[in-house]
């Protein structure tokens, strides 16, 4: 909404000059020095200076608008009142009778009128600010006439105060700064600073009687109702995402405060989405948070190495992931349930759907692979050392060797699975689990995985993560972290992970946070559809043009929103709190030196890093 003051004075002649009504009207009802009620409570001495008031505990300068913008918008009083010192901003309204308004309008209108014929008779040049005064006030009359306004007398001041007058010097520049940026004329109120400091205490006195005259829509717009900075529900773990780039304040935010704990983070490639989310994981670190993390191109590993976790590199030479580990208190039908999670994972292998013929073959060959290492529906039996692959496909080829009428499915079974047990792609299955996805944090790293069995790999880290998040006996708080979502969604497994964390994540008090660059593959799919929908906590970084309008669509984003993210910085964005009502804050994340140095990933600083170090190493080397 934009609505029209700066001709607003002078359609209707109101006001002249601070303190001097036109018309011979009083506009309040005190003098220059007014008897004023209710000071009792005030402080015990004061001085008066000529523009300044020097009070017990610091000193204060007062500030009369006499000029306003032509137009304004819907809380254009924002940030005067975020203004990060201490200012006092107090608004007084005056109701003007309407007929009193309609007289002055039609008189102001008559001047108006016979200026510009005059300067028309006399060959002048228009007065354009008289002919846009001219339509105001026109519009302004035909508006009363209707009764869709009324006019009001209002008046603006400003009351900076400070420590001591060094400082109160320093505060007067911003706050008139501030004010020259909305195009507002801030007049200090000299030799009258005792009656300006008294105006903007909640007395409704207005001593100083600088007023203008506002229609209803203009005044509407001028309520400080609202404010930049959100009012979310904060429970146990709020965490800093970064500073709030239009007041001082601070975005603080607790995903497990809102109606569910996932996020989706949307951005395009070198936006910050992963300097984000992984500041985000590091403070909820603090609050003792369990996190998991997919990590497609090994960024979290210096985030892992500082904090304890634990960095599993799926695919790097000597690391081995054993599919037939036995989870530890998850039930008496843990065996089963890993007997089933083996036939969809060796489906995966054979990249084709299994057939009821293999299906009852291969829970015949896991079942025996698991009594030759001595595990049976015993729980006791649990703790042995399970099986490799290399066991299943000994079983499938000792029951290919029988008489037995599935012998030749066995057969085919073992020789299609050699490659993973024997062959090229044997060294995720070639032994035990070397390192166990345990502790407070766990990151499991894709980029070493050949394209060959990066589905596999993505599957066994992504069972692992479901086992641990719904783990009755281990209940907590916990984050899981899929980084560059696209990769999941292009795989079938994958993006059901995905759908299922984000439908019942939170029955085990867990979070789930997508954070991708492709919006198109969350938007364009149901199933990414549903993770948007399933997500209270929404972050917008930078966008691409190909890509805002869709997202605008999405998010239900306003013109301006979507002219902040086309123009972000990096680590700057949209904070969508759809769990807390409709609260949005735009931010810029916020890191310390250390936390910087653990989430960054820009090549050129990793690499000025890597040379400081050996510097010093060479330094300190006795050698």
């Amino acid at each position: 909404m934009r609505t029209s003051l700066g001709a607003l004075a002078r359609t209707l002649g109101l006001t002249t000059k601070a303190g001097a009504p036109a018309d011979g009207v009083a506009e309040n009802g005190h003098e220059d020095d007014p008897d004023l009620p209710g000071l009792g409570l005030g402080p015990s001495a004061l001085r008066v200076n000529a523009r300044s008031l020097e009070l017990p505990g610091g000193v204060c300068s007062s500030f009369a608008i006499t000029g306003y913008p032509r137009e304004v918008g819907a809380g254009w009083l924002e940030p005067l009142l975020t203004y990060p010192g201490r200012l006092d901003v107090s608004l007084h309204i005056d109701p003007i009778p309407p007929l009193v308004a309609a007289q002055r309008l039609r008189r102001q209108l008559a001047r108006l009128e016979s200026a510009s014929r005059a300067d028309a008779q006399r060959g002048r040049l228009a007065d354009f600010a008289a002919e846009v005064a001219a339509d105001d006030a026109a519009e302004l009359a035909a508006s009363l006439a209707r009764g869709h306004g009324r006019l009001f007398r209002a008046g603006l001041y400003l009351t900076v105060h400070a420590h001591d007058p060094d400082v109160l010097e320093g505060e007067v520049q911003r706050v008139r700064a501030l004010a020259a940026s909305l195009l507002l004329d801030a007049q200090p109120t000299t030799f009258r600073a005792l009656q300006g400091w008294t105006t903007t205490l909640p007395l409704a006195a207005d001593a100083i009687g600088a007023r203008r005259v506002f229609d209803t829509a203009a005044l509407a717009a001028s309520f400080p109702f609202t404010s930049p900075d959100l009012q979310p529900a904060l429970g146990e773990t709020p965490v800093l995402y970064g500073l709030n780039a239009y007041s001082a304040g601070v975005v603080l935010w607790d995903r497990f405060a809102q109606d569910n704990y996932n996020s989706v983070t949307l951005a395009r490639s070198g936006a910050g989405k992963s300097y984000f989310t992984k500041l985000e994981v590091l403070r909820l670190l603090y609050q003792d948070v369990h996190v998991a993390v997919i990590d497609p191109e090994d960024e979290y590993r210096r985030l892992c190495d500082d904090v304890a976790g634990t960095h599993i590199s799926l695919g790097a030479p000597g690391v081995c992931f054993d599919p037939f580990d036995l989870p530890q208190g998850q039930g008496e039908d843990t065996l089963i349930r890993r007997a089933l999670f083996l036939q969809t994972l060796i489906g995966a292998m054979l990249d084709e759907p299994l057939t009821p013929g293999e299906r009852a073959v291969l829970d015949r060959a896991v079942l025996a692979a698991y009594r030759a290492c001595g595990v049976n529906s015993d729980p006791r039996t649990w703790t042995r050392p399970a099986p490799v692959l290399t066991g299943l496909t000994d079983q499938l080829d000792a029951l290919g060797q029988s008489n037995a009428p599935e012998a030749g499915t066995a057969a085919d079974l073992s020789a299609r699975l050699a490659p993973f047990a024997t062959g090229s792609y044997r060294s995720l299955f070639a032994g035990p689990t070397t390192t166990r996805p345990t502790g407070h944090l766990v990151a499991f790293s894709l980029r070493d995985l050949p394209d060959e069995v990066r589905t596999i790999g993505m599957l066994l880290a992504l069972d692992a993560i479901w086992r641990t998040v719904t783990d009755p006996a281990d209940r907590r708080r916990r984050l899981v972290v899929v980084d560059e979502a696209w990769t999941l969604m292009r795989e079938d497994e994958g993006a059901r992970f995905l759908y299922r964390l984000a439908k019942s994540a939170r029955k085990h008090w867990a979070g789930l946070a997508v954070v991708t660059q492709d919006a198109g593959d969350l938007l364009s799919t149901e199933l990414g559809r549903s993770v948007i929908a399933n997500s209270a906590t929404q972050i917008l970084l930078r966008q691409a043009p190909q890509a805002i309008d869709q997202i605008a669509d999405a998010f239900d984003l306003t013109d301006g929103e979507k002219a902040l993210l086309l123009a972000a910085d990096r680590g700057q964005g949209l904070l969508c709190g759809t769990g807390a009502g409709s609260d949005r804050a735009a931010f810029s994340a916020m890191a310390s030196p250390h936390e910087h140095q653990l989430v960054t990933t820009d090549p050129a600083e990793l690499a000025a890093h890597t040379q400081n170090r050996e510097t010093a190493d060479r330094e300190n080397d006795p050698r």
